[in-house]
């Protein structure tokens, strides 16, 4: 990267050490900035890392109109982002890294090596050769930001002070506090007027309250190639199919965590999400029906669904989730309405798993109370990046684009703030 140094360059500290705040670092060294990152973890991109070990998603490969769209209500907001820096300079930047990507069948683009740390390592070694200064174990004290450009930390060695010409905050959210982000941030900056919506679970889990005798058996079964149809009160529809997992108390999972925005809203506005789940996608009903209705003889109906339509484990179990005894013993002979019922499966979505538990977060740091750079005009060279802004995505490499293109635009915007203001 390269870009217009000013005259005399800033010193800039970058509290967060995740994606967005590594990214901010690294494009205002680039520019001549004295750089440090502040990040209260004993490692950096704690979460960034825990997230490569299953396989770094790291962006996807779709077309950027249809990438952009799965920003749902801030996708004009993150697109701008996106321009400044999308997924192919995401995935040229990581080359340039050493680190090659492929693209997998899902559309999903990783790493060759399909882990997080040898990409972070490299990362890291290129933001030291360029002057970047990390500082770990290093707690920001928040409420300092109300009296300018002096910052506090707690440290292992005690109380430290640090003057900056700017600032640019990374905090992340609140999901996975065990990794940082605590979301302690919250109150002091709304106590300074900085507007803020509140945080909420994104990609989570939901409860629906499976019976006992379920839970004890199925939880933790794949839901393999099933169709998740909901539509809210506003009329807004989630129709995809995928995959998710029972839980003890609901479900989760890829599919799941696509369509928790909307059930997440349904649930707070009305209490509760209908959802209906289609156990086997590629059967119509009435094929289906007409292999149920083959007489089954002295089999189970256990047995006559496994033989007749495949089913069995959690799915066949979930179609007696709800039911008393006697109306399963009386529906389950009629075909026509097992058929139906195996296409159209209602569960009642009662809650959102705790944030904590959740892959990532919604609210945060209303944009609307931000410029175009991501500068708070009410302390100016004050500047935020990544998941601590008001906006969420599924997974599937969105939250890490975005994160990375919000640390690109606001270290873009400090400087030529800064040019600016400099003489």
């Amino acid at each position: 990267m390269s870009f217009t140094t000013p005259t005399a360059g800033p010193r800039v500290a970058v509290v967060g050490a995740g994606p967005a705040g590594l990214m901010a670092a690294e494009v205002l060294a680039a520019a001549g900035a004295q750089v440090d990152v502040y990040d209260a973890s004993a490692v950096p991109a704690r979460k960034f890392l825990l997230a490569g070990k299953g396989g770094l998603n790291l962006t996807h490969s779709e077309e950027l109109p249809a990438f952009t769209g799965r920003y749902g209500e801030r996708a004009p907001e993150v697109a701008r982002w996106l321009e400044a820096f999308g997924p192919q300079a995401l995935r040229d930047w990581a080359q340039g890294l050493g680190v090659s990507t492929f693209v997998g069948s899902s559309g999903r683009v990783f790493p060759e090596s399909m882990k997080a740390a040898p990409l972070l390592r490299a990362w890291l070694a290129r933001l030291r050769a360029a002057g970047v200064r990390l500082h770990l174990r290093h707690r920001w004290q928040a409420g300092v930001l109300q009296h300018g450009s002096e910052l506090r930390f707690e440290t292992p060695d005690g109380p430290r002070q640090v003057h900056a010409d700017a600032v640019v905050l990374a905090l992340g959210g609140a999901s996975w506090a065990r990794l940082g982000s605590d979301g302690a941030w919250v109150q002091p900056l709304g106590d300074a007027g900085l507007a803020l919506s509140p945080l909420q679970p994104a990609n989570c889990g939901f409860d629906v309250g499976w019976s006992e005798h379920f839970a004890s058996r199925h939880a933790g079964a794949p839901l393999k190639s099933v169709l998740l149809d909901t539509r809210d009160s506003r009329g807004r529809q989630f129709r995809r199919k995928g995959e998710c997992v029972v839980t003890s108390t609901g479900l989760e999972g890829s599919l799941v965590y696509a369509a928790s925005a909307l059930l997440r809203d349904e649930i707070a506005a009305h209490g509760r999400a209908l959802v209906l789940l289609d156990l086997l996608p590629d059967r119509p009903v009435e094929a289906l029906q007409a292999a149920l209705a083959r007489g089954r003889g002295a089999r189970s109906l256990a047995n006559h669904l496994k033989e007749q339509a495949g089913l069995s484990g959690a799915k066949a179990g979930l179609l007696r989730e709800g039911l008393s005894a006697e109306e399963w013993q009386l529906q389950s002979r009629d075909a026509a309405w097992l058929a139906r019922r195996i296409k159209a499966l209602p569960l009642q979505l009662h809650a959102a798993r705790p944030i904590d538990e959740a892959i990532s977060t919604a609210g945060g740091v209303r944009l609307e109370a931000l410029d175009e750079h991501l500068m708070w005009p009410e302390r100016p060279g004050v500047f935020f990046a990544g998941e601590m802004l008001d906006w969420e995505a599924p997974t599937g490499g969105y939250l890490l684009t975005a994160c990375f293109a919000s640390g690109v635009v606001a270290a873009r915007g400090l400087l030529d703030w800064w040019a600016a203001k400099t003489p």
